[in-house]
């Protein structure tokens, strides 16, 4: 009972279970694509309840085979890396930006104008990712490059707000970073429903929202837990920024590196 007791009142109990559950919660196929999925041609069920699975692990096994086989592609994959670390990044900074802003510039010594950047941002934002789409470039051959060369402006921004003493420098820099993120990962979002069936449309999109959500549970873990580095908002948001800035260095060595590869290699639809 002493050791039940001391499970469960370790943080670790709770995290597990909340993994376990945001996994669940998002992987599951959703109501648009959960018909298509158990009916198609490799699955045992059909629409008038004529098949049935023989065991939860079996569903769990063609599960496992549908994930290996969609992130067969690499080009699936690295896209799908990128999502899950920005994403991991990008969730990092929304959540501690208010604190930076405090620290530059005190609340009871000026009118902040936070919400009205959120405001800004969020326009923005949309903007740009609805412009993105009238754009004619084979993502397919500059996807890489593109992601490391957004993800260096990303670091700058984030080394600007976390080096400025000028909230407005500050604002500025949160705004293009913002912007440049919904940017990439509409393009990213893009790219790999490009490779997909419908069907597997959730379970690809769950996964990489999960690695994010596992990614963000480590480095709040590491850096900003009291339990483990508990660092100040200034070495934090330097960590942001560096994090972001070796994202940038891996996609660009990457797409320098294989530009000469034929594009469409690997085109094909799982």
């Amino acid at each position: 009972m002493i050791r039940q007791a001391h499970i469960r009142h370790n943080w670790k109990y709770p995290t597990i279970l909340l993994c376990i559950y945001g996994f669940f919660s998002t992987v599951r196929p959703l109501e648009p694509f959960l018909i298509p999925f158990l009916t198609g041609p490799d699955k045992n069920l059909t629409t008038d309840g004529e098949g049935e699975p023989d065991s939860c692990g079996q569903v769990l096994l063609q599960l496992w085979r549908d994930f290996r086989h969609c992130y067969s592609s690499r080009q699936l994959l690295y896209w799908s890396v990128w999502w899950a670390m920005a994403t991991c990044g990008y969730n990092q900074t929304v959540n501690y930006v208010q604190v930076l802003w405090e620290h530059v510039q005190p609340s009871q010594n000026f009118s902040i104008y936070n919400g009205g950047v959120e405001a800004v941002s969020n326009l923005l934002s949309a903007a740009t990712a609805y412009g993105i789409g009238f754009t004619e470039v084979r993502w397919e051959e500059w996807g890489e490059l593109a992601l490391g060369g957004f993800s260096g402006l990303s670091a700058a921004s984030l080394f600007l707000m976390t080096f400025t003493g000028n909230i407005w420098v500050c604002y500025s820099g949160y705004i293009i970073f913002k912007s440049l993120y919904m940017t990439l990962i509409t393009i990213a979002m893009y790219q790999i429903a490009a490779d997909l069936s419908m069907e597997r449309y959730a379970l690809v999109f769950g996964s990489n929202t999960f690695g994010a959500l596992a990614l963000q549970t480590i480095i709040t873990s590491v850096v900003v837990d009291s339990r483990g580095l508990g660092l100040a908002i200034i070495p934090q948001f330097t960590v942001y920024s560096s994090y972001f800035l070796v994202i940038s260095v891996v996609f660009l060595l990457r797409g320098l590196f294989n530009k000469d590869e034929t594009p469409g290699s690997e085109e094909h639809r799982f």
